[in-house]
């Protein structure tokens, strides 16, 4: 129940907008899925994920690669700035494996 408890006060500090939507990560015992979310609207901008992919490498590796494709697909999307959604996890390991990925493909956060 903690782990609820921690990404809701997580998101009720953030929310994205059209200008600047929210970027979520999901890590599950095996994958991992991001996406750009504009809350105003409620749709999904853009999304990866490792689901239904061959990637090969560690957790850390496949989210370095989930963190540059979001960060392209964003590019594509007319997105260059978003509010980071790390949920109830910490900003430590595969978490800022994809973000640094992301910030090196050019999407601000």
């Amino acid at each position: 129940m903690n782990k609820v408890f921690r990404a809701k006060r997580t998101r009720a500090k953030i929310h994205g907008t059209a200008s600047r939507p929210r970027l979520t990560v999901f890590f599950s015992n095996q994958h991992i899925v991001a996406q750009i979310i504009d809350d105003d609207k409620g749709k999904t901008l853009a999304y990866a994920t490792t689901v239904g992919s061959k990637m090969t490498g560690t957790k850390t590796e496949k989210a370095a690669k989930i963190g540059e494709e979001i960060a392209k697909k964003a590019k594509t999307a007319k997105v260059k700035k978003v509010v980071f959604d790390r949920g109830s996890k910490l900003y430590a390991g595969r978490m800022s494996a994809l973000a640094d990925a992301a910030r090196k493909e050019g999407l601000e956060f």
